[in-house]
């Protein structure tokens, strides 16, 4: 929680003996902006890589004191949105016992795959190659188009935990192992090395998104708490929802917004603007993103259709499902 220049923090507070915190789902549309990859400037339906969404729910009241309206602001959840690879994170790496190459980074993947079985051409392999040598060589092809899929602009959104961090620097070359080895260095040395350095930055940091194209729903590191709405590009298949739960029961509220901030990275107590930022738009709330007013369609749900002030197509769908300890809704 924190407080905003002319707006008063609602302060919730009270013993609690179950928890009666409330069940937040929403349904982003696909037009969702997506945050763009590390270190890459944003592109058409992007936005910087070093920012945070915020969910934000208020009332307004009248101050007793000179009678003047005044603004209770509630922060309901932070949460970022990533497509669910970023070919360009230095520890988009394989992780595990039974992958062959830990540590590699999954662009070379399929590179290595063929260089270890001796043939890069699935229909026309040589006389000695096995069947299993085969199968490997397909699959690794496969997953590359798979990979590059997700990692499109047609490639899926996640909404995941948020984190202000980021990795340590990456080496220029293979040679320097005092930095996060490039993607490029294939090598076992380099691997283990590359390996090492993420899991040791995600210890530190269990918040900062780290996707794989292995299991889409559990990620290298972070929370993965939904998708926007869209296609899995590799079977075609409709995804979509994002769901948190928060400590607070949301109901009586006026409205509901999102608002996208950039991150404060370096812990100054002020966000890392980019050089060049004009102050009007310093904004402490950042920029609004989407807006919706409550409905009640439903006994004991709460529903907000939630719109973007711009671009019409950019929309969300909240429902809230406001006090769990006294739910006494039946389906």
């Amino acid at each position: 929680m924190r407080t905003t220049a002319g707006i008063a923090l609602l302060v919730l507070a009270g013993c609690i003996d179950e928890f009666s915190g409330s069940n937040v789902q929403i349904d982003l549309a696909t037009p969702t902006p997506v945050q763009a990859a590390v270190g890459v400037a944003p592109g058409p339906g992007e936005l910087p890589d070093n920012i945070h969404f915020t969910l934000y729910a208020f009332e307004t009241d009248t101050n007793t004191t000179n009678m003047q309206p005044v603004g209770r602001l509630f922060e309901v959840e932070t949460f970022e949105i990533h497509k669910i690879v970023d070919l360009a994170s230095p520890c988009f790496i394989d992780v595990g016992e039974h992958v062959p190459f830990p540590g590699l980074h999954v662009t070379h993947y399929a590179d290595q795959v063929m260089a270890a079985n001796g043939f890069t051409d699935v229909t026309m392999p040589p006389a000695g190659a096995t069947e299993e040598q085969k199968i490997d060589v397909a699959t690794a092809i496969q997953r590359q188009r798979n990979v590059d899929a997700l990692a499109s602009d047609a490639g899926l959104k996640v909404v995941s935990s948020a984190s202000g961090g980021g990795y340590p620097a990456v080496a220029a070359d293979c040679n320097d192992t005092t930095k996060i080895p490039p993607p490029m260095c294939v090598d076992a040395a380099s691997n283990a090395r590359r390996l090492a350095m993420c899991q040791d930055a995600w210890s530190h940091d269990a918040n900062y998104f780290e996707g794989t194209d292995r299991v889409l729903t559990v990620p290298l590191n972070g929370t993965t708490h939904g998708m926007v709405d869209g296609m899995n590009p590799v079977n075609l298949a409709p995804v979509g929802g994002a769901q948190f739960f928060v400590d607070e029961s949301l109901d009586n509220f006026e409205g509901y917004a999102i608002y996208w901030q950039y991150d404060d990275a370096n812990h100054d107590g002020m966000p890392d603007y980019p050089p060049g930022t004009p102050a009007d738009q310093m904004r402490e709330l950042g920029t609004q993103l989407l807006f919706g007013k409550p409905t009640a369609p439903t006994r004991g749900v709460i529903h907000v259709h939630m719109t973007n002030l711009v671009n019409p197509l950019i929309t969300a769908e909240l429902a809230i499902f406001a006090n769990l300890g006294e739910d006494d809704t039946h389906f």
